[in-house]
């Protein structure tokens, strides 16, 4: 055959699915048909979450003549309650890219080869075959998405790890998410988030930290902007490190320098211990402290994470420990004023008020994501305002999957099915319902994501397969790590349903069923497991990712773990992942009740979930003899308050870089744009990123508005479009690039350092400088 000319694989986006464009507003409207422009009020409308982020907003999608057309917001989602984002009224048209892969490739000397689907699979066994024959059984990994199904995840741990013996194994989840596990199980001894999106009903204040949710998740947003119309009494505080449309929709916007929230947060701790805001009856009954290890660097000489310390404190310690965080030295460290971290605190400790905290992507891609988790729930747990109706601390990590649902599957490289590889009675439950023997399920941990890019630079990986993400993209450091990709003694399968910079370096390129053309299950952040049925058919030879590897698998020899029907295999999955979870603290509804529902909340005993968990009143797990609380995930069943001391990051301004860079998403995107940026409606309302820079500056440097400007860090630089005064503002000394273009690629600027408790990589800051382009060229 004929190679796929590279053009085909990078087409102008802004021609995408020219034929499906739409007028914006046009699919508000449950009749609107935007293929067709018919109506379409006959048509039946299926159920299904959305895709692109990790709310899990319901949508209704319609299926006319086989395609996906006019999509609205589920009124019977709990999620979402009839409201969906942009992204999520455009998502069908991610389905309809014109440069779909419908048909998998082998790389040959002039390039990839269109191959059929059997070859390709045949090549995908061999290749990981001979590897782990020539290297062992450790040089083979994968690295798979929080894109992904539960099914699909599952699949992924029982091949790697109950298959071949390696638990080589991460995915996406660990950018996005690790830190906000690592918390929970820190504080809570679990994952899995305390309360839930209902909080928002009921909370009086919502402390929004460093997080753009009118842009990342609108819809949650608009609940709360909903709640404060309700109720005049409601505020909303942004305390950010730029001015961004939430800013604008807050009661009040309090602005603090990159790296410095766990200052306030402990400041706000001191400041409720000397004001005797304490709920002393709630601390002295629920309550543990703890001093970890501190100094624990930043990832950068060391691939293995810091395993903590958990040495018992007393209250007394706690108080000294908080003496060197008052609200003026808390100001030195960030800008933000004594009286305004004075007045957060006051918000936390009046008595009479419910509080919401809620954060995401630049409190735990921090290389203290572990610490920021653990202080914000110190905070909460101080005042008792925890596990109840309306008292609840939040983390939004951003994709379908992106709580814990890939993780609790086993798809992390310490990780088995809701346990842990060196947990030897972990270890001997999978055996039994993996039928394997317990000594081929390996005890030792290999490499979490930032390591295993590393071990495959060293060659200790050989054999990368990359499933429903795109690393080449959305990790830092990139030109480091696309460097070892492309090696010539490396071998990489891209599982991929668009072209993108991952599939550029790929030797085998699968092509994947999305979303809705395969039956799955989705998990999100408030531990809603979510069912959606397949609607429309897969383009060509697009099979799911979990199919992918059930075939690889038994091209190994291993169909004995696969025994499923590739018409039904979603049920026969769920039902043996659910051997896993037989215990009230983690159970999980069977497929029925899925499906009869638009979602349901585990952990969920006798037809009944969780809403607000620990909580005796709510949570079927929580002994009541203890108490109204009880935190059951630690051994004394109490929840833990960590000493977390304020730390500099890797990486801070200086003289040559005098800027701090930050990144992040915009209201039309979803992480690295490979599904959004063929959206046409989309990508025409937000075509490439952009530098936001402060006008002070942009003056400084005589930057004008839309000028092409170099921006420069320790690792790369990019030329890139200035914006002045546009979506947000920066303050002086600092830029903003959002980070959904692989055609401006911001990972090229960023360290690769990462939290070494959690092993999620600090993503949304470093230091650069800023160059106009044409005083490079000398015009």
């Amino acid at each position: 055959m004929e190679p796929v000319d590279r053009r085909t694989f990078l087409s102008d986006m802004a021609a995408l699915s020219a034929a499906t464009a739409v007028a914006p507003g046009a699919l508000l409207h449950a009749g609107a048909h935007p293929t067709t422009g018919e109506n379409a009020q006959g048509t039946a409308w299926e159920r299904t979450p959305c895709h692109l982020c990790g709310v899990g907003c319901g949508l209704l999608v319609a299926i006319e003549h086989g395609r996906a057309g006019a999509v609205k917001g589920d009124p019977g989602s709990p999620v979402g309650k009839g409201l969906a984002c942009a992204k999520g009224y455009y998502s069908v048209q991610s389905l309809y890219g014109r440069d779909r892969v419908t048909r998998a490739m082998i790389r040959r000397d002039r390039g990839l080869v269109e191959v059929s689907i059997g070859e390709a699979l045949d090549l995908v066994a061999r290749r990981l075959r001979e590897t782990m024959e020539r290297h062992g059984k450790d040089s083979v990994a994968l690295y798979g998405s929080a894109q992904w199904t539960i099914p699909d995840a599952y699949v992924a741990s029982k091949l790697f790890k109950g298959g071949l013996g390696t638990n080589n194994v991460e995915t996406s989840a660990r950018l996005h998410a690790a830190s906000a596990i690592a918390g929970l199980e820190s504080t809570f001894g679990l994952d899995g988030a305390i309360g839930c999106y209902e909080d928002i009903d009921h909370a009086d204040v919502f402390v929004l930290w460093d997080i753009n949710l009118a842009e990342t998740d609108p819809v949650l947003f608009s609940r709360m902007l909903d709640r404060r119309r309700t109720d005049r009494a409601v505020r909303i505080v942004d305390l950010a490190t730029r001015t961004t449309r939430t800013s604008y929709a807050a009661d009040r916007s309090l602005l603090h320098t990159p790296h410095s929230a766990l200052a306030i947060a402990n400041a706000i701790c001191q400041e409720i211990v000397a004001r005797e805001w304490v709920d002393r009856e709630f601390v002295d009954r629920y309550v543990a402290f703890k001093l970890g290890k501190t100094d624990i660097g930043h990832g950068l000489a060391n691939d293995a994470l810091v395993v903590d310390d958990a040495t018992s404190v007393s209250w007394d310690d706690y108080v000294a420990f908080l003496a060197t965080y008052t609200p003026e030295r808390a100001q030195q460290r960030s800008g933000l004023s004594a009286d305004a971290i004075r007045w957060l605190a006051s918000l936390y400790g009046d008595r009479s008020r419910k509080v919401m905290s809620v954060w995401g992507a630049n409190a735990n891609q921090h290389t203290r994501g572990t610490w920021m988790n653990n202080v914000l729930y110190n905070i909460h747990l101080l005042v008792g305002k925890v596990a109840s109706p309306g008292n609840g601390p939040l983390c939004l990590t951003g994709q379908p999957n992106g709580g814990s649902a890939v993780e609790d599957a086993g798809t992390s490289t310490h990780k088995l099915p809701r346990g842990g590889v060196q947990s030897e009675g972990d270890r001997r439950r999978a055996s039994a319902i993996w039928g394997v023997p317990v000594e081929r399920i390996s005890s030792r941990p290999t490499h979490t994501a930032i390591s295993m890019f590393r071990a495959l630079e060293r060659g200790d990986i050989r054999f990368l397969w990359i499933q429903a993400t795109d690393p080449m993209v959305s990790l830092p450091n990139l030109t480091r790590y696309r460097g070892a990709a492309a090696r010539a003694d490396r071998f990489l399968v891209v599982s991929a349903a668009y072209p993108t910079s991952t599939t550029d370096v790929a030797d085998v390129v699968l092509p994947t069923a999305m979303w809705i053309e395969r039956e799955g299950i989705f998990g999100n952040v408030e531990r809603r497991a979510q069912h959606f049925d397949q609607l429309v058919a897969p383009p060509g030879d697009a099979m799911s990712d979990a199919w992918q590897m059930i075939e690889v698998g038994r091209r190994l020899g291993l169909s004995a773990l696969f025994p499923w029907d590739r018409r039904n295999y979603v049920g026969q999955i769920w039902a043996e992942y659910r051997r896993f979870h037989d215990h009230p603290r983690s159970a999980l509804p069977p497929l029925s009740d899925l499906r009869a529902r638009p979602g349901v909340m585990w952990p969920y005993v006798d037809g009944r979930e969780t809403k607000w968990r620990y909580n005796a009143a709510h949570d079927p797990a929580a002994d009541r003899a203890r108490g109204a609380f009880h935190f059951y995930g630690h051994s004394d069943g109490r929840a833990w308050i960590w000493l977390r001391p304020h730390e500099p990051p890797a990486e801070s301004p200086d003289r040559e870089y005098p800027f701090w860079l930050t990144t992040g998403g915009v209201l039309e995107h979803s992480g690295t744009g490979s599904l959004t940026r063929r959206i046409p409606t989309l990508h025409r309302a937000v075509p490439r990123a952009y530098l936001e820079i402060n006008r002070d500056d942009a003056n400084q440097l005589g930057i004008r508005n839309h000028e092409t400007v170099r921006i420069v860090s320790r690792r790369g630089s990019l030329e890139i479009e200035a914006r002045i005064d546009y979506r947000s503002r920066p303050p002086k000394g600092q830029v903003f690039i959002p980070s959904f273009d692989e055609q401006v690629p911001v990972g090229k600027l960023l360290l690769d350092a990462f939290c070494p408790l959690s092993g999620q990589p600090a993503i949304t800051t470093c230091a650069v400088r800023v160059e106009r382009a044409s005083a490079r060229s000398g015009t």
